[in-house]
């Protein structure tokens, strides 16, 4: 038996990287699931990949940011899948111009148009508010809408797991909107934790580390830029989806029963230092 059997878990984000990682993760835990993403191509093929582990999956189309597209996700998984369990919070964006199917010249044009490695002071002070308000929309008000939708039709309880990232901690990865809006999150994943273990259910976060992921190709396509980055790392290597995926799983599991309100690292030891 799965750690997850019986259980109807919603991933938003699941049509890539850790997303996609967590939707396969459960399903060979025995959970059945709900992908909703703005890819529908990539939201599809990750319907195929829980199908193909026998397990039941729903795609739906949504911006994370969209309060309707929230309660449209969730009230899939109950109409659809008859019940809602379990929630991971994976969809977000690491700038304003940010796309999951982009690929990674595309990155590389961006980097360069905005000077590259130049000065961070410079980068600072004529940092766009467009792209700082798209980013906290997505990474944290989105966050806010999937924990209150999903939390809405816990009836029985439910574990509820919101993707943080080293970058809340520390300023040293990612933009500014992006380090913080995951800082947020981690603050609204202790908030949530507290006024709704009441109600049966539990709120805890995972912060990864350097993981491979569309997000983070364009670190691994730039030596300098990699090289920095693993620098800071114990383990000397960026993690793998399937590595948060796992954490997830227990999370989501009644391993975790007594656990609420904390953050996961899983950063091959980024925090030993």
């Amino acid at each position: 038996m799965g750690r997850l059997d019986g259980k109807i878990a919603v991933v938003t984000g699941g049509g890539n990287g850790i997303g996609r990682a967590c939707c396969r993760r459960f399903a060979a835990e025995g959970a059945d699931i709900v992908v909703a993403d703005l890819l529908e191509e990539a939201g599809k093929e990750t319907v195929a990949m829980v199908e193909d582990a026998g397990r039941r999956a729903v795609f739906v189309a949504a911006d994370a940011a969209s309060p309707d597209d929230n309660e449209a996700v969730m009230q899939a998984a109950v109409d659809q899948l008859g019940g809602l369990h379990v929630l991971v919070t994976s969809a977000g964006i690491s700038g304003g111009n940010y796309r999951s199917s982009s690929d990674v010249s595309e990155q590389l044009a961006g980097f360069a148009e905005r000077g590259g490695q130049s000065d961070p002071a410079q980068n600072f002070l004529e940092f766009p508010l467009s792209d700082w308000n798209k980013v906290l929309e997505v990474n944290l008000t989105g966050t806010l809408l999937a924990v209150q939708s999903a939390a809405r039709r816990m009836s029985a309880g439910g574990s509820i797991i919101t993707i943080a990232s080293i970058a809340g901690k520390t300023p040293e990865a990612g933009t500014p909107s992006y380090s913080v809006s995951k800082a947020g999150v981690w603050m609204l994943t202790k908030f949530a934790s507290m006024v709704l273990s009441p109600k049966g259910i539990r709120v805890n976060a995972i912060g990864p580390g350097f993981i491979e992921t569309n997000m983070t190709a364009i670190v691994t396509a730039i030596p300098e830029l990699s090289q920095r980055f693993l620098a800071q790392v114990p383990m000397a290597r960026m993690g793998k989806p399937e590595e948060i995926a796992a954490t997830a799983a227990f999370i989501a599991s009644d391993d975790s029963s007594y656990t609420t309100g904390e953050i996961f690292h899983v950063d091959g030891g980024f925090y030993t230092e």
